[in-house]
């Protein structure tokens, strides 16, 4: 429905749904501390950064065959923060790539990551790899990439297809620790067989705000959240209105013809 054609109410129920958004930006600003429920695969990112460490061992960040998208830009947030951990704690991260483009801007997030930490002499642009654009090229040249490396740890974070299990079953055969992340409802079935942890669906966005604290993110996740428990409240009247009706048979006409045709 075009926005021309929306009844006042409409709009503001519109408005509703937005003003929260733009008011925890504008809070997020102010206040960096916003409370977030941490999630497990959240927690394991350091853990799996950690790990690496120990073991002297590359890191390997995949952002699968993610075009540029709303999607890599919450998991450039990730890819700053992994970047951020592997400077202070002087890892290797490899970055295999797809797409030349995404590959260009991964690398400005990932010397960035190595600056914040006062280490950029130690960034070096050879370990962002481009493999191929095709995409199971791009699964294998990546398979042979963990096995000669031996990665310590595989972070497969953005949109993947049907080479998801080929990724995740090359760390499982080195022993990496993993950790996944797709907004593809397909693939996290196989993300979950393989991986250690596995963040589904928006639990991606969420770890970009939740790991960055960056302003607009961590706003929009928070305003979202509202937004969603406005419609579960909604849907939640409305099946109890429509189970009333069912079983007393006693239709709700006041009631109906109130939100079909508000006081305005």
């Amino acid at each position: 429905m075009a926005v021309e054609h929306a009844t006042a109410g409409v709009l503001i129920f519109m408005l509703l749904l937005v003003l929260p958004v733009f008011y925890f930006i504008r809070r997020a600003f102010k206040e960096s501390d916003l409370y977030v429920r941490r999630i497990a695969g959240i927690g394991a990112i350091d853990e799996a950064v950690g790990r690496a460490a120990e073991m002297g061992r590359p890191i390997s960040f995949s952002t699968g065959i993610t075009p540029v998208s709303p999607t890599l830009y919450a998991v450039l947030g990730v890819l700053y923060y992994v970047a951020r951990k592997a400077a202070l704690f002087k890892n290797r991260l490899i970055l295999p790539q797809n797409d030349p483009q995404v590959m260009a801007i991964a690398e400005d997030v990932m010397r960035d990551g190595y600056r914040a930490e006062g280490r950029l002499s130690a960034f070096d642009p050879k370990n962002i790899i481009f493999l191929s654009e095709e995409q199971f090229a791009f699964a294998a040249g990546y398979m042979g990439l963990i096995h000669r490396e031996q990665v310590a740890t595989a972070f497969l974070f953005g949109f993947f297809a049907a080479e998801s299990l080929i990724l995740a079953e090359a760390g499982q055969q080195v022993g990496a620790m993993q950790v996944a992340a797709s907004e593809s409802p397909e693939q996290v079935a196989f993300f979950i067989c393989t991986c250690d942890y596995t963040l589904i669906g928006e639990e991606l966005y969420a770890a970009a705000a939740y790991l960055t604290r960056e302003p607009v993110q961590l706003g929009s996740l928070l305003g979202q959240d509202r937004a969603k428990l406005v419609f579960f409240i909604m849907i939640i009247v409305g099946v109890t209105i429509a189970t009333i009706n069912s079983f007393t048979g006693w239709q709700m006409h006041n009631l109906g013809w109130y939100i079909r045709y508000p006081l305005w």
